[in-house]
């Protein structure tokens, strides 16, 4: 059948995310069946495992052991005289091989039209953003990446600005942060905002000759904030 293992780890659990979803669903199932008494939940696992398995999936459009094994399972609705399986259960095993995968190819199609739909309502409201190098852009410090700079909720969110100096790809980029932060420089363009002043070759080009590096950084970036408070009209 072409099935293969993707074991999540702590740092990637991407892998297995459909797990947590159906973790918090059955959680769910369970809170509406334990009456109050939370210590019969074992004993309610496989009405549990029944019920799920046999309610049909919004994006497969299918039950999740009918994905599986190409059939609902049984109920006492289906032991009746006359058999209503026999397309699917006497097969042999190459017509059940071909029959699973066609089933697959089908729920795939669905899977793909569903997100597809999602990713239309998502990115409704959504704009292209793409920064080339020298653009000056906020960061956003997520506190999973920063937790020195975000222990307390009075803390900035956010920092800046900061210089692009390479594009990875369209939604990752590296920027000029060496003298701030320690670690890894590149961000995800979810995290970046456009600086809505920039920095015009003006500027650079007017300050005092044999500058560091470094003085040259601080010299735009306080140049850049004394132009933002001064449109803002703060001071």
């Amino acid at each position: 059948m072409g099935t293969k293992l993707l074991f999540s780890t702590t740092c990637h659990p991407q892998t297995d995310g459909q797990t947590k979803v159906v973790n918090r669903t059955l959680g769910q199932m369970l809170r509406c069946l334990i009456s109050g008494n939370p210590r019969v939940w074992e004993n309610l696992l496989p009405h549990i495992e029944f019920s799920y398995n046999r309610v049909v999936n919004s994006s497969t459009a299918h039950t999740p052991f009918e994905v599986v094994y190409g059939l609902n399972p049984l109920t006492p609705l289906d032991f009746l005289p006359i058999p209503i399986l026999d397309e699917v259960l006497c097969k042999d095993g190459f017509e059940k091989a071909s029959f699973i995968k066609d089933l697959h190819n089908h729920i795939k199609l669905q899977i793909e039209r569903r997100v597809d739909k999602y990713a239309e309502l998502a990115n409704k409201r959504r704009k292209a953003l793409i920064f080339e190098p020298g653009d000056w852009v906020w960061l956003h410090l997520r506190k999973d990446r920063f937790p020195t700079q975000r222990k307390s909720k009075l803390m900035p969110r956010g920092n800046g600005p900061f210089q692009v100096i390479k594009r990875i790809n369209d939604n990752a980029y590296e920027l000029d942060m060496s003298y701030t932060y320690l670690g890894s420089h590149s961000f995800n363009i979810s995290d970046l905002t456009p600086f809505s002043i920039g920095l015009p070759n003006s500027w650079t080009n007017s300050l005092p000759p044999g500058e560091h590096d470094e003085d040259l950084k601080f010299h735009s970036i306080l140049l850049a904030l004394l132009a933002f408070l001064s449109k803002e009209k703060i001071w």
